[in-house]
């Protein structure tokens, strides 16, 4: 945090001073308004800075020591200045003065103290301040007077420290019969209202305020108010202040007359300034404190009004930086109600804030400092200064000097004293110059010469002061007419000087006009400027974000391309062993077609060798080829199909035997019909099922079906159809048939041979033929179907003959 001044635990009170307070004392004496504070939590001493100790006095004695210092030979009688009831000062002449005076000695009131008698012992050593400080050009032209009031803001209401009625504390009002009255809970007593004057400046009716004429007797009526102020014993300050106390100083002056004797009375030109002295109670926190009842109340007001302080200066702060108007609320509370003034801009405020190092006050002062940075923040505007009253300065002195010079010169008529000797007057030598009379003594009657002589001298003295007189009053004349040239030609020069001061004042108000409005530009820069800042840190963050987006994102494309990468590499790979697959798979469908056009040419060729031999032989009687040629004829086409176009591609396995640990699924129909042969089929490692699952299926790599099925002769032919089972891509499993094997049994004594006839039909031969193909070909078909429980699409269907 930052502040104007950071003063240490080891200062002195007059360096505090000299700092903060001084300038607003010059400013009180120059007719301006000033506010000084302490601010800080309970404990920080606040009040030992605004008071001071003995033998060290604070602010308010240098002060009040200040003050009297600069005025004390300029004050007014006591009077003369008279305060009204509507923060108002009337001036009345020292007759009137001396009439209130001897009036007030006569009632049986307290008189006010005076400072020449004995001074208490308990703050006679706080205003025994020895730096004699004091304001430079002070106007001795001018008359003072100071008047101090002394008021307390408790539980938000206000009370006069000084006045001379009984204090009470706060109580209900109690009627006769010793029962609180109704709705009259808690009415604080003498307590003061708020006013607004015609000014619109903010005082307090009916507050007592006493004229002073010394430092004594100014900090004697304090002390007289200190003592009746309200303080405590809480967890946290022995004599803690449970109540915002306000010292007011104010100031009246007004400047003398033309002949710099008496009071000028004119109400327009007195000036009534004010210098409030404010020593806020602390912030605390009840759970330290450990308040309840009154504490605990006082507690909850005194923070409520420092909160609505802060809020104050946060909402002037707010319209200040961006040009709002919002509704300062002073009125909610009489702290911030009775300094109004001073926050709209009507003088000059200056604020103590006052730290306790203690590590249980952290967070405390935490927000202290915090309000107090925020509050330098706040510009308000100055008022504008007095204007002169327009008679000739400095004429206290010059009529004092003219008074002493004029009774020395009266001292100097009445004979020479000490023996000094006595400058002759104008009329002393004008006597000298005149003919001396002659001897005016008569011895003789007949003495004709003495008359005629003194006579003669009488003459010429008439002539020669005839003369004096017309040259006097030739001399009065010129001079009347070198007065009156001098008065016009002061007249022109005091018209002319009108006119520039016009025309200067004219200019004066020009540049005022335009500082105001650069002001306000520069407001409004410095807010544009603001935006614009804010603006850029804006754009800034977000063109970082686009940066880190913008790189999250060219590495995601990276990884990307890396990916794209490995992907093709694995899918040439893929087509590469799909392509080779396909191509074995190709190979060896060609050379199943080429097996297959192969049997059928062989069959051919064995029907025409049979047609050529009946041709050949007609005599003989057709026979009909044994059963075995026909049983190996169909063993040679019953082939297996090719494979459907789109069935899954497979790998080409060889034929192994079954001692090479493979595992074989069995499935025999529950349909089969037990043959009681001496060769039955026996697979070792095999799971036999007489339905086939999936989950048979994946256990085993191979796959064997016995099916059943009439010949043409009547017999059981068993067929044990094969094939290898693989997984398919769709994580289920399939079969594809690779070899059949016919198990038959015949018996010595089957039925004969059909007689041929002895011109056979060849139609017929072919029509038996053809049926015999048909009948030896597998009657086993393979249908993929989805939802089998074989796997993916896989059923068989069995057709007895």
């Amino acid at each position: 945090y930052s502040f104007k001044e950071v003063f240490g635990t080891l200062v002195v009170q007059k360096e505090v001073f000299d700092v903060v307070a001084k300038p607003l004392v010059e400013d009180l004496i120059r007719g301006k308004n000033g506010l000084l504070f302490t601010y800080g939590v309970t404990g920080s001493g606040k009040t030992h800075t605004m008071t001071g100790s003995p033998g060290d006095g604070g602010l308010l004695p240098r002060c009040l020591d200040m003050i009297f210092n600069s005025i004390g030979p300029f004050q007014a009688k006591r009077f003369v200045f008279k305060l009204d009831d509507k923060n108002g000062v009337d001036v009345q002449t020292e007759v009137d003065a001396l009439l209130e005076r001897q009036r007030r000695d006569a009632l049986p009131v307290p008189k006010t103290p005076s400072g020449k008698r004995h001074l208490d012992p308990e703050f006679a050593d706080m205003i025994n301040v020895q730096d004699h400080c004091k304001v430079e050009d002070v106007d001795e032209d001018n008359v003072y007077s100071v008047f101090v009031s002394y008021i307390e803001i408790y539980n938000n209401y206000i009370y006069d420290l000084l006045e001379e009625a009984p204090f009470e504390p706060i109580k209900p009002k109690w009627n006769s019969c010793n029962t609180p009255v109704r709705n009259g809970d808690f009415i604080p007593p003498q307590s003061k209202m708020l006013r607004e004057d015609q000014n619109h400046n903010m005082y307090v009716t009916g507050c007592t305020e006493v004229e002073v004429k010394s430092t004594e007797e100014a900090f004697e009526v304090f002390w007289r108010g200190q003592k009746k102020r309200r303080i405590a014993n809480t967890q946290l300050n022995r004599e803690s202040s449970r109540s915002h106390s306000v010292f007011i100083i104010k100031l009246a002056q007004a400047p003398l007359d033309a002949d710099g004797d008496n009071v000028l009375q004119e109400k327009e030109q007195i000036t009534l300034s004010q210098l409030s002295l404010v020593d806020l109670a602390g912030s605390e926190r009840t759970n330290r404190t450990k308040a309840e009842g009154n504490r605990l109340r006082e507690a909850g007001n005194i923070n409520q009004s420092l909160m609505t302080l802060r809020t104050c200066i946060e909402v002037l702060r707010e319209n200040q930086l961006y040009g709002t108007n919002k509704m300062v609320p002073y009125r909610d509370s009489k702290l911030t109600h009775l300094f109004k003034n001073y926050f709209d801009g009507e003088g000059k405020v200056r604020m103590i804030v006052c730290v306790n190092p203690k590590a249980e006050d952290y967070e405390e002062s935490l927000q202290v400092m915090r309000f107090a940075e925020m509050t330098q923040e706040v510009e308000v505007a100055r008022p504008v200064d007095r204007p002169l009253c327009g008679l000739t300065p400095g004429r206290r002195f010059r009529n004092q000097a003219f008074r002493e010079e004029l009774a020395r010169k009266l001292e100097l008529r009445g004979g020479p004293l000490g023996g000094e000797t006595e400058e002759p007057s104008v009329a002393e030598m004008l006597l000298q110059n005149f003919p001396p009379l002659p001897s005016c003594e008569l011895l003789d009657i007949n003495d004709d010469q003495t008359l005629p002589k003194l006579i003669e001298a009488l003459e010429q003295r008439h002539k020669m002061r005839q003369m004096l007189s017309e040259e006097f009053a030739k001399n009065v004349l010129a001079f009347k007419t070198m007065l009156q040239e001098f008065d016009s030609s002061v007249l022109s020069k005091e018209h002319y000087i009108q006119g520039k001061l016009s025309e200067k004042e004219k200019t004066i108000a020009g540049q005022k006009t335009e500082l105001e409005r650069l002001e306000k530009k520069i407001k409004t820069l410095e807010y544009k400027i603001e935006i614009l800042e804010k603006t850029a840190t804006i754009y800034e963050e977000d063109k970082r974000n686009l940066q880190q987006e913008l790189e999250s994102k060219s590495q995601k494309l990276q990884r990307q391309a890396s990916d794209k990468r490995r992907l093709e590499a694995r899918l040439q790979g893929m087509v590469a062993e799909t392509t080779m697959k396909w191509e074995k798979e190709c190979e060896r469908r060609v050379a199943a077609k080429q097996l297959e056009m192969q049997n059928k040419l062989w069959v051919k060729d064995e029907k025409l060798k049979q047609l050529k031999a009946i041709v050949t032989e007609p005599k003989e009687k057709p026979e009909r080829p044994s059963r075995e040629r026909d049983r190996e004829k169909a063993v040679q086409r019953s082939l297996s199909p090719p494979p459907v176009p789109n069935a899954p591609p497979v790998r080409l396995r060889h034929r192994r035997s079954r001692s090479a640990g493979e595992r074989w699924v069995d499935h025999k129909p529950p349909s089969n019909v037990p043959t009681e042969t001496v060769l039955q089929p026996h697979v070792p490692h095999a799971i036999t099922v007489a339905t086939a699952s999936e989950k048979a299926l994946a256990k085993c790599d191979k796959y064997m079906l016995t099916h059943q099925e009439l010949a043409s002769d009547g017999e059981i032919e068993t067929k044990l159809i094969k094939g290898d089972v693989f997984k398919t891509r769709g994580g289920g499993q399939a079969v594809q048939f690779t070899d059949i094997e016919t198990l038959k049994q015949e018996s010595p004594t089957g039925r004969k041979r059909r007689s041929s006839p002895s011109h056979p039909d060849p139609l017929a031969e072919a029509a038996d033929s053809e049926w015999t193909d048909v009948e030896t070909r597998c009657s086993v078909a393979v249908e993929m179907r989805a939802g089998s429980a074989l796997g993916p699409g896989y059923q068989h269907h069995a057709q007895p003959k």
